[in-house]
């Protein structure tokens, strides 16, 4: 065994992300060599802790997510190499930073490196047959296969490395296969399962459950099945399937998601909503609770440990927030009446009231003219006592003056940051929270039911198991409000409204950016330059909007958009190309 030396101090450090404020009080002493590191269980779960720190935080990572990058949101800084197809593999410093470094080779290998590290010297440990050393070799699995899977998402296939590496030893690596990557994931998440616990307790709630690693491998297995990969445009066996049994590969992943199901610990938050109860308001609050029954494994953040101020970003201008991830018109039209019959501007009682009578959901994750939010800060009250958002161009006043909305980018307070489709995101923001001043300690969700029910909702339609596929699909929409689905739904029209649910249900949980691409439905939905809407209305007082009237609604562009099939998977970096010659670059780049 080589020997090095352990800096503790960066391992506790990961403790906060991990589980926030509950997070475990090893002080750090000094330097410790490896050895005594695979001798001292403690040692080693800071070593498998710090490993947590390459996942990343999801959308939280910075300030806009993957959201941005399809037919969700828009970063108003820009993300143009992603949306309009002009990336190449040496221009990737929009994925670069700490923003999207969680989906870059560089990042991820590092943490793939101390797993193998971890499983390869705890395996010889000393302690090795203590059932908490146990534990940590199915996290190391679990977060292997999660950061593989990373890899795959993006990548396809990509080279599969076991063992760690020294300074001398030659890293010319070729690719596996796309098969041979599903199946190595799929078994690190089948060795992870049999190794973890179903829940924890105290300071180690947030570590990696039995749960999870089962989520994972529903999610690896329902990518597999998908277009994307058994239509395999390029006909490369890094980047899909070259043969084999297609409805073997959905029977898999309907498996998969009933053995997350079939573990019973599990349930939708606020399943079933009473009569009378705020079905958005209970959708809202799925996400701002620590921990409840629909999570399955999700980062804690804590404010000691540098907790992502998601509100101050998130938040619209008008209350000082920087309207990051903002919501584009192609998302907010997606989101059904509440009867269950599609939004549309060709209809003259859904164009003349956009926000009137949606899905619950829209509530809860879209700010948009007129929705009620909380008092604001004292140089915003002057404009608005009550708190209402104020997303309209011009508000024209009787003597024919116009006032621009405060929370636009000609409003009166921190312009810059207005969001040019008019929208803010609402999802995952504490209304309780003073954003200006301390950070929301709220966790990302890597992992939940819905999901699973989705997944597993998808497989049986792929199968024609239709009644399964309602059933699982109508859970999640009587939780939300909506109308359930009917047996007269089958085949494309249930796998269309099916999708539209996903796309509601996981909005800004970073799915769509792989759910189009699975799909192979990004040729028709990031072809269209993202929308926004402009509002013009008059009225004789900005700060009483009982006055307001005669609203006029255009929908605009608001970001040119070009999709060339390339974009599919992102290009290998150049970087690594140079350092690894027999890497085979992405088709098209």
């Amino acid at each position: 065994m080589k020997k090095q030396l352990i800096i503790l101090s960066i391992f506790i450090s990961a403790f906060g992300g991990l589980i926030g404020c509950t997070s475990l009080d090893v002080t750090p002493l000094n330097q410790f060599t490896s050895a005594s590191v695979w001798k001292d269980a403690t040692l080693m779960q800071a070593y498998v802790t710090n490993i947590y720190t390459f996942i990343g935080y999801g959308e939280f990572n910075s300030t806009s997510g993957l959201s941005v990058l399809d037919d969700e949101a828009m970063w108003t800084n820009g993300a143009t190499p992603i949306v309009q197809s002009t990336i190449t593999s040496s221009n990737l410093d929009i994925l670069g930073g700490s923003r999207f470094n969680y989906l870059l080779w560089d990042n991820l290998y590092s943490g793939i490196r101390q797993c193998n590290d971890f499983l390869e010297n705890s395996a010889s440990s000393p302690v090795a047959g203590q059932p908490m050393v146990q534990r940590m070799r199915g996290e190391a699995y679990f977060l292997r296969g999660y950061l593989y899977h990373n890899l795959m998402r993006v990548n396809g296939g990509i080279p599969l490395i076991t063992k760690v590496y020294g300074l001398k030893d030659s890293t010319a690596i070729a690719r596996n296969t796309f098969e041979e990557t599903v199946n190595f994931i799929v078994r690190d998440a089948d060795s992870a399962a049999a190794l973890l616990p179903t829940v924890y307790t105290g300071a180690d709630v947030g570590r990696a459950t039995k749960g999870a690693a089962l989520a994972l491998k529903s999610r690896v297995l329902l990518y597999a099945a998908s277009d994307l990969y058994n239509i395999n445009p390029s006909h490369m066996p890094e980047t899909g399937y070259t043969g084999g049994d297609r409805q073997a590969r959905w029977t898999a992943a309907r498996d998969a998601a009933k053995a997350v199901m079939d573990l019973g610990i599990y349930k939708l938050f606020a399943a079933d909503p009473a009569p009378g109860d705020s079905t958005a308001a209970n959708y809202a609050n799925l996400f701002l609770s620590k921990t409840n029954e629909e999570v399955i494994f999700s980062r804690f953040t804590s404010v000691n440990a540098g907790a992502p101020n998601v509100g101050l970003w998130f938040n619209p201008n008008g209350y000082h927030g920087y309207g990051e991830n903002s919501p584009i018109q192609q998302m907010v039209d997606a989101y059904e009446m509440k009867d269950g019959s599609k939004f549309s501007w060709g209809n003259p009682v859904h164009a003349a009231h956009p926000y009137e009578n949606r899905d619950p959901r829209f509530y809860a994750t879209v700010f948009y003219d007129g929705a009620h939010w909380k008092k604001r800060t004292s140089d915003g009250e002057v404009f608005d006592p009550v708190g209402i958002i104020q997303a309209f161009k011009t508000l024209k006043l009787p003597d024919g003056s116009t006032l621009p909305g405060i929370d636009t980018r000609n409003g009166p307070i921190e312009n810059w940051n207005g969001s040019y489709p008019n929208y803010y995101l609402r999802k995952f923001v504490d209304p309780n929270n003073d954003h200006r001043s301390v950070a929301q300690e709220i966790p990302w969700p890597f992992f939940r039911y819905a999901e699973i029910l989705l997944n597993y909702a998808e497989a049986c339609i792929e199968l024609t198991q239709y009644q399964d596929a309602r059933d699982a699909l109508n859970q999640i929409r009587r939780r939300a409000g909506m109308p359930e689905f009917t047996a007269a739904l089958t085949g494309v029209p249930l796998r269309d409204e099916y999708r539209n649910e996903r796309r509601i249900e996981l909005a800004f949980e970073e799915h769509r950016f792989f759910d189009i691409r699975r799909w192979m439905i990004a040729p028709q939905v990031m072809n269209e330059n993202a929308k926004g809407i402009e509002i013009s209305v008059q009225g004789t007082n900005r700060a009483d909007r009982s006055t307001y009237h005669d609203y006029s609604y255009k929908v605009i562009d608001v970001q040119t958009r070009h999709w060339d099939d390339k974009m599919y998977f992102i290009p290998i970096q150049f970087a690594e190309m140079n350092r690894n010659p027999l890497l085979k670059q992405n088709p098209g780049f």
